[in-house]
């Protein structure tokens, strides 16, 4: 088990809630489907939320290359991604302990222009296969305008810290002795019965990688 570097930007502040290990934050990650990616643009906070693919202790996104966000990241600034999972409410007898169960991870590193061109067709790969694993290779090849359009920025995993919470609401010891309901209402992420493109020509099966998905062979 690999632990990272905890300092001052990355250390969660509950000591029970947080992991620096590198295997429990790939995880989540790679669970994750959607990247809040936070950065500064003239002086202002900007967040957006963006699909991504992992390779290693690299994240990758990827975009236009006229949007404004492509047009400031590419140039090397400080970037901050967070993935989080939602697992369950967290319902308490008072409001005040209501809570979720959850997993997080929060990643800070320097983004960067991917220029090799080796690299950015392997972190198209990975995040078209993040969404579906092995979608890259049903789909036709990316035409060189495409590729051309497409931006690429990686993320280099510099700290981080994977924060959770997991169990019952933890009341006053006093609330227990009353009758207000209490408990976690749990929330899954599940993928429904796929559903053809109205232009889809007849009898064009459903792919392998949504089968998996859907879990429908």
């Amino acid at each position: 088990m690999t632990n990272l570097t905890v300092s001052t930007l990355n250390k969660v502040r509950v000591a029970k809630r947080a992991s620096y290990d590198e295997a429990t934050i790939h995880a989540i990650l790679d669970e994750g489907l959607i990247a809040q990616v936070a950065f500064v643009h003239n002086d202002n906070p900007i967040c957006l939320p963006m699909v991504y693919g992992r390779i290693g202790d690299k994240l990758y996104i990827h975009g236009a290359k006229a949007t404004r966000m492509f047009k400031q990241l590419k140039q090397g600034i400080a970037a901050c991604l967070n993935v989080t999972l939602v697992d369950g409410l967290v319902l308490g007898r008072s409001a005040f302990h209501h809570s979720m169960n959850f997993r997080s991870v929060n990643i800070h590193g320097t983004a960067r222009l991917v220029e090799d061109s080796e690299e950015k067709y392997k972190a198209l790969v990975a995040i078209t296969d993040h969404l579906a694993p092995g979608r890259w290779d049903e789909c036709r090849a990316m035409t060189p305008k495409e590729a051309n359009a497409t931006s690429v920025i990686a993320l280099t995993i510099e700290q981080a810290a994977a924060k959770s919470r997991d169990g019952m609401p933890i009341d006053d010891e006093e609330d227990y002795a009353l009758d207000h309901w209490a408990g976690i209402v749990p929330i899954r992420t599940e993928f429904g019965a796929a559903i053809n493109d109205d232009q889809l020509r007849p009898n064009i099966p459903v792919p392998s990688s949504v089968k998996t998905l859907t879990q429908d062979s």
